[in-house]
């Protein structure tokens, strides 16, 4: 039996799209990451992923097997995670927690080989930070500059 908040990731399917397109992300925490609507533009080496919650869909991210993770690890098994957010509306209810904590054993199980994840996080956007350190994602020292400032380079090793 399910209770209340209990959170599943699931891969994008054209029937999510009617349950993300009222998403939406207030200005402040837009800045910093993609809609679902503009992450979906272009899916090539990319896997979308929707934060499931009681068949609403509550938050969203994309892993990348592309070259572009190159960018972030020399770790030729890693994947990278963006346009990771909570639409606005479920935010405050540890959606994002759960959907990270969950994360381990969803990528074990459809990435069996890949061993770390790795993302980047704006210097100026502590609560995502915050987010991403409770779970176990750990801020590698290394940083790169985006179209919004430095970012911070974090790792998560997959067990």
């Amino acid at each position: 039996m399910k209770t209340g908040n209990e959170v599943e990731l699931h891969f994008y399917k054209s029937e999510y799209f009617d349950l993300l397109k009222d998403y939406h992300l207030p200005e402040d925490q837009a800045r910093f990451t993609a809609l679902p609507a503009d992450a979906l533009e272009v899916i090539h080496e990319k896997q979308p992923i929707v934060i499931m919650s009681d068949g609403e869909a509550v938050g969203f991210f994309v892993l990348h097997t592309s070259p572009r993770v190159k960018d972030y690890t020399d770790n030729p098994h890693a994947l990278l995670l963006t346009a990771f957010s909570v639409n606005h509306s479920q935010q405050g209810k540890g959606y994002a927690r759960k959907g990270l904590e969950r994360l381990n054993a969803f990528v074990r199980k459809e990435f069996p080989e890949y061993n770390e994840i790795v993302l980047s996080v704006n210097k100026l956007n502590i609560p995502a930070q915050k987010v991403y350190e409770k779970v176990g994602f750990q801020n590698t020292g290394r940083s790169r500059f985006g179209k919004m400032g430095e970012q911070f380079i974090y790792s998560f090793l997959l067990k």
